[in-house]
C-alpha cells in the first residue's frame, strides 16, 4: 500500500519508506499491519493557479521581496505548495525575518499575528532533518499562511522571530526543548518543560521510547522500549 499522488502539487519528493505501524521492526509488531508499506515523501512546489485569493497573495509576496532586490523572491523562497486550500511558504533560513516583517507590515498582506511554532523532524531529509512551521493569521484580512523553514541536525539554527512577533518567545522555546531547534537571537532560549539537565529533545523521532520505571502496587513497569516484544 502507497500514498496517492495529490492533484494539488507536482510529483513529490520521497525521502524513505516504512514498513509496519509505529516504526517497531521485528516480533514486537503486534498490530497485524506488519505487511503496511508506506512512502514518507515531501511536496513539490504546486503548480499556478492556486485558486481563490491564493495566487493574488503569491503575486503580492513576489512583488514586496522583489522591491528589495532584484533577486528577492527567488532568493528567498524555495517553494509555494498549496494542499486543500492552504498556502506553505517554504523559505530559506537566513531571510525568514524578513519575510515574517514584509507579511506583518505590508498593507495588503497584514499577517499581524502569529499562531505558534511547531517542530517537525525527518531523519531521512538529508541536509533538511528539521523544520519549523508558522502559522500566521491576517485579522484584517481573514486570511492564513504556512511559513516553513528548514535546518540540517548538524547545524540546528533559525532565526528568532521574537523581535517580529513577540509571542513566538514561548514556541521557540517549546520547540528548542522538544525538537532541538536553536533559534538565533531569542532572548533567553532556555527549556520550558524538561528540566534543564534533560539529555535529548523527546519528539524527534530518533528518541529512545524509554521513560522512567514505574513502581504500581509492587509490580514495577519498565520502560516501553524495555518491555517484552511478544516473539
Amino acid at each position: 500500500m502507497t500514498d496517492a499522488p495529490t492533484p494539488d502539487s507536482v510529483p513529490a519528493e520521497v525521502i524513505a519508506q516504512r514498513r509496519g505501524m509505529f516504526g517497531i521492526r521485528g516480533s514486537g509488531d503486534t498490530s497485524g499491519y506488519g505487511r503496511f508499506v508506506r512512502r514518507i515523501a515531501l511536496p513539490g512546489s504546486s503548480p499556478r493557479p492556486f485558486g481563490g485569493y491564493l495566487d493574488d497573495l503569491a503575486d503580492l509576496l513576489e512583488d514586496v521581496l522583489n522591491d528589495v532586490g532584484p533577486d528577492g523572491f527567488e532568493a528567498a523562497v524555495e517553494k509555494i505548495v498549496v494542499f486543500r486550500g492552504e498556502m506553505s511558504v517554504h523559505v530559506r533560513r537566513e531571510h525568514l525575518p524578513s519575510i515574517a516583517r514584509a507579511l506583518r507590515d505590508h498593507l495588503a498582506l497584514r499577517f499581524e499575528l502569529c499562531l505558534g511554532v511547531s517542530g517537525v523532524h525527518y531523519p531521512e531529509d538529508t541536509g533538511r532533518e528539521l523544520h519549523a512551521v508558522y502559522p500566521l493569521m491576517s485579522i484584517t484580512h481573514n486570511r492564513r499562511i504556512l511559513v516553513e523553514v528548514t535546518a540540517p541536525d548538524a547545524d540546528p539554527h533559525i532565526p528568532s522571530l521574537h523581535t517580529v512577533y513577540p509571542t513566538t518567545d514561548w514556541h521557540e522555546r517549546e520547540t528548542y526543548d522538544f525538537f532541538g531547534l536553536v533559534f538565533d537571537g531569542h532572548p533567553s532560549l532556555t527549556r520550558i518543560q524538561m528540566p534543564d539537565d534533560w539529555n535529548g529533545h523527546p519528539q524527534r523521532k530518533d528518541y529512545p521510547l524509554g521513560g522512567i520505571p514505574v513502581g504500581y502496587k509492587g509490580a514495577q513497569i519498565p520502560p516501553p522500549d524495555e518491555r517484552r516484544s511478544y516473539s
